[in-house]
């Protein structure tokens, strides 16, 4: 127990040293472009492979419970309204976290590991703000992009289950889509994963930044920080969920 909140102080010393140094200059905008951009190419297509199924699935599943009360019309909202708030930001953040996380986590570890982190003290440079603070800042970037991609997946996966498989009427599957939709059910989705995509990254550098013991230490360190980061920001999702959806009338 007392390991578990010495690792919650080490971890809140952590975020507040990259927090800092994030306001400071020079930005290293180059590195953090750098970093999106790897972490939103490795994922996209995982993304959109696992959102655009589920779509389907949500698609064939409710289409047989509104047709016992002739609400097939309703189809597309449900679809809509699910992808967008839920299941979009959470898959798309999962698979950040198992790639993205554990990437940022297993390029610090090998540097703890080969003493190149200290390497960049001696030479006088920040070691938090040249190797850490791009990587957070780009997955706190990318997760949202993504979930912009699987929300649009997710949508299209129930359009073409409902209107080419089951032979819905394509016309009033778009007209009914945004009918029980609002400008909070698209920034929700947002800044949902600008949340996650924020614990991701220091979930993920402080477990490769504090790697140790060789080979093993690194993959401790990912392991750990895929774990960390799903039970995060799948605790963080009731909280937010409550906070940006609770009081909204369906």
């Amino acid at each position: 127990m007392l390991d578990s909140i010495a690792t919650i102080g080490r971890f809140g010393n952590f975020s507040g040293r990259i927090a800092a140094r994030i306001m400071r200059r020079p930005l290293f905008l180059n590195e953090v472009v750098a970093q999106m951009w790897t972490t939103t190419i490795r994922c996209l297509l995982p993304v959109i492979a696992v959102t655009f199924p589920f779509g389907m699935v949500m698609a064939l599943q409710g289409l047989e419970i509104f047709r016992l009360f002739g609400a097939e019309r309703m189809l597309a909202s449900l679809i809509s309204i699910a992808t967008l708030r839920e299941i979009s930001p959470v898959l798309a953040s999962v698979l950040v976290a198992a790639q993205g996380g554990a990437s940022c986590a297993a390029s610090l570890g090998a540097m703890r590991i080969k003493e190149e982190l200290d390497a960049t003290e001696v030479m006088a440079v920040d070691a938090i703000k040249y190797h850490v603070v791009p990587r957070v800042l780009a997955l706190t970037i990318a997760c949202p992009l993504l979930n912009i991609a699987g929300s649009v997946s997710g949508v299209a996966g129930g359009y073409f289950t409902a209107v080419f498989v089951k032979g819905e009427s394509g016309g009033i599957f778009m007209a009914e889509l945004w009918s029980f939709m609002g400008p909070m059910d698209i920034w929700g989705g947002l800044i949902k994963t600008t949340v996650f995509g924020l614990a991701i990254g220091l979930i993920s550098c402080y477990h490769g930044y504090r790697a140790s013991g060789g080979a093993a230490g690194v993959g401790k360190a990912v392991n750990d920080t895929v774990v960390h980061s799903v039970v995060a920001f799948i605790t963080l999702n009731y909280f937010l969920t409550s906070a940006l959806f609770g009081s909204v009338s369906p």
